[in-house]
């Protein structure tokens, strides 16, 4: 069984995706995204975008417009798109995350500005480069769904899209005496495996930062226990 843990809308695309697939799945969202509220950096002190969630662009409000036109660095291909539909050039899109983005810099992009969330990875930022960051969204955790509990009673494996769920889906599991032993868990970088700890039957990060590869991961670590197909559904 696949649990998807990442939160709304993401969580019934991840699961529609997964019905494609064939995956047998369920869907607990850990966490709500809700907008804070922010104070734009002026346009003319930036030089480009820096975006690590395409819920920096769903939850932003109308200041993102005064952005448009300019470059976006974007971690993966749901925030490239995500960008391109506020009217942002996607100079780059990222396959291991925002650091690595930062080396790919163009020429002239020395001013980002990081639209990001209240909980975030912290990055080495080159000498010559300066990021102003704006938290335009944070995630607020949920009440643990009773039917997680009761689906945790089997061996799983559970698909983290940030450091966020990995980190409450770790503490969830501790708090009810589930052993982490019998879980395993597919990440969509190292980075968020991380957050979730020590002592998993298995850890495993997919090829690229975004859902496709993720569950593609996830078919694979399923195969490798045998073939597994059913009906995808949600719980809340």
């Amino acid at each position: 069984m696949i649990l998807i843990l990442r939160p709304e809308p993401g969580a019934l695309a991840t699961l529609a995706a997964a019905r494609e697939r064939g995956l047998e799945a369920l869907a607990f969202p850990l966490f709500a995204v809700r907008p804070l509220v922010w104070e734009p950096a002026p346009r003319d002190a930036v030089d480009a975008l820096l975006l690590g969630s395409a819920n920096a662009l769903r939850h932003g409000g109308p200041q993102i417009a005064a952005y448009r036109g300019l470059p976006a660095y974007c971690v993966g291909e749901t925030t490239a798109q995500a960008a391109r539909e506020a009217g942002m050039e996607v100079a780059a899109t990222g396959h291991g995350g925002l650091q690595n983005l930062l080396g790919v810099l163009q020429p002239g992009h020395h001013r980002l500005l990081r639209l990001a969330g209240r909980e975030r990875t912290t990055l080495d930022v080159p000498e010559d480069v300066t990021i102003f960051t704006r938290e335009v969204y944070a995630s607020e955790a949920l009440p643990t769904p009773p039917a997680l509990i009761e689906a945790l009673a089997d061996p799983v494996l559970a698909l983290f899209h940030s450091g966020e769920a990995a980190a409450r889906f770790a503490q969830v599991c501790d708090e009810a005496a589930i052993p982490r032993s019998r879980i395993r868990l597919a990440a969509i970088g190292p980075r968020v495996a991380a957050r979730a700890g020590e002592g998993w039957a298995q850890v495993r990060s997919a090829a690229r930062p975004d859902d496709a590869a993720l569950l593609a991961l996830a078919q694979q670590m399923c195969q490798d226990t045998g073939p597994r197909t059913a009906t995808a559904t949600t719980r809340t």
